[in-house]
């Protein structure tokens, strides 16, 4: 269990889909998910492969539990030095760039967008692409933290674009609490976002982007990736073919969901 738990920490670090993986490792997207989930014994072959493809040892992915922040690190960094021999990139930090750029042009002037709703901004608009086109957008990792879902590569990604002179960070208040701001000093590259991307973050911004970060917070806790993930684990992309109203953005046929 523990290691199909870490093959599905790894898979989502890297911004890499089920289906893409199983075609890379070649097995059943069947399998892939009962392996993940702790639902079928991996053999010694399949472990060799999606350890050459992950580029770690095959006792990496055995190790106890406490050393996958460690592996994860080394596939993160390796990833951004574009040395994994992938289809798809970890984290597309261009893309996770723009998207950010874009979502701070739209609504970094309003008094209650702080860091907290970013997170949940860019979390809602991941979450609403993949929903609707079973594709990731910025390729991001969220885990579940008190307040709500919160983007890994965030503060990585920040610091780039604050030493690149694309955004700047203000620290101020809101109604007496401590608040983290960004400013946009360049303007996002929307030849970068396709029109399917923007419209899925017009309609985040739109619905949310008022709220409070204490109301966003909360609203993002009855989403179902929050509710069905533990405390410090990884939202599963795919818990949001799970959602109900009014959270899921897909109109499904009868039998879909």
């Amino acid at each position: 269990m523990d290691t199909g738990k870490r093959i599905k920490q790894l898979r989502e670090a890297i911004g890499m889909s089920q289906e893409e993986l199983s075609k890379l490792a070649g097995i059943s997207r069947t399998a892939l998910v009962q392996i993940e989930h702790g639902k079928r014994r991996i053999c010694a072959e399949e472990l060799k492969k999606l350890s050459e493809i992950f580029e770690v040892s095959v006792d990496s992915l055995l190790y106890e539990a406490g050393e996958t922040e460690v592996i994860l690190e080394k596939a993160v960094k390796k990833a951004d030095r574009g040395e994994l021999r992938i289809s798809v990139p970890h984290v597309r930090k261009e893309k996770f760039k723009q998207v950010l750029l874009y979502l701070l042009e739209r609504c970094a002037g309003k008094p209650n967008v702080g860091q907290t709703v970013i997170y949940k901004l860019l979390y809602f608009a991941d979450f609403n692409f993949y929903e609707l086109y079973e594709e990731q957008m910025t390729g991001a990792t969220y885990k579940r933290q008190k307040y709500g879902p919160v983007p890994v590569e965030f503060s990585r990604i920040m610091k780039d674009m604050e030493d690149s002179g694309e955004i700047k960070e203000i620290k101020d208040n809101y109604y007496d609490y401590p608040q983290k701001r960004y400013v946009p000093l360049v303007k996002a590259d929307l030849n970068q976002l396709k029109a399917s991307e923007k419209d899925v973050l017009d309609n985040v911004i739109s619905q949310l982007s008022d709220k409070s970060a204490a109301d966003i917070s909360a609203y993002s806790h009855e989403d179902i990736p929050w509710k069905a993930t533990k405390d410090g684990e990884v939202l599963d992309y795919e818990l949001v073919f799970y959602r109900t109203m009014p959270y899921s953005v897909r109109m499904y046929k009868d039998g879909d969901n």
